[in-house]
């Protein structure tokens, strides 16, 4: 009997530690770029998907992790589109009630979001991937443009105190080039390209 005992012990253990899911609310700083401002307003559209998301890990044979962006990639897009534009306002959607002044609307999404552990990269370090689609609409509301940016982090785990701070500390560093990327592209998408000429 108390083998019996013991042995169930062991296992529901073992179950606990298997079944243990890691947890991680991506903290970071992120510096203002410091470009010349479009002379235009902006409003950007941040669905309820974005300023939550959140990844969880569904593939069985990977150790689970469940990561919380969703505030980080907000202070990210705060800090980032007031730099490039002269005025930025937060609408709801297209038929908000301060639309009268708004030149353009801009509206993130995450359409993918990949990590790889120590034990995957063989390299002891913490890589993500972050694929977001950004679209830009006229201020009727028509579709400007489209594109795909991607961005990419990664960080060795030999200074870092624990799993946690090295993938909070890449994914950081994936958030920031997505600013980088996002504030050195826009201008250069053929269709903004073409719309900020004609509105000059």
């Amino acid at each position: 009997m108390k083998i019996f005992i013991f042995k169930l012990t062991i296992l529901t253990l073992l179950f606990l530690v298997l079944g243990c899911k890691s947890t991680l609310t991506v903290k970071g700083d992120f510096p203002t770029p410091v470009v010349n401002k479009l002379p235009f307003t902006l409003g950007v559209i941040y669905d309820n998907k974005f300023k939550d998301y959140q990844y969880s890990e569904v593939d069985e044979k990977r150790e689970e992790w469940e990561i919380s962006v969703g505030d980080a990639q907000l202070q990210l897009f705060k800090t980032v589109l007031p730099a490039m534009f002269s005025n930025v306002i937060d609408v709801s959607d297209f038929n908000s009630t301060e639309n009268n002044s708004i030149d353009i609307f801009f509206k993130p999404s995450i359409d993918e979001l990949q990590y790889n552990v120590p034990a995957e990269t063989k390299l002891n370090m913490f890589e993500v991937w972050i694929k977001y689609n950004m679209k830009v609409y006229d201020n009727n509301g028509q579709l400007l443009a489209d594109w795909i940016l991607t961005a990419y982090g990664k960080t060795p785990t030999a200074f870092m105190k624990s799993q946690e701070s090295a993938l909070n500390e890449a994914m950081v560093i994936a958030l920031r080039d997505a600013g980088a990327g996002l504030t050195l592209k826009f201008s250069h998408i053929p269709e903004i390209n073409t719309w900020l000429l004609k509105n000059k």
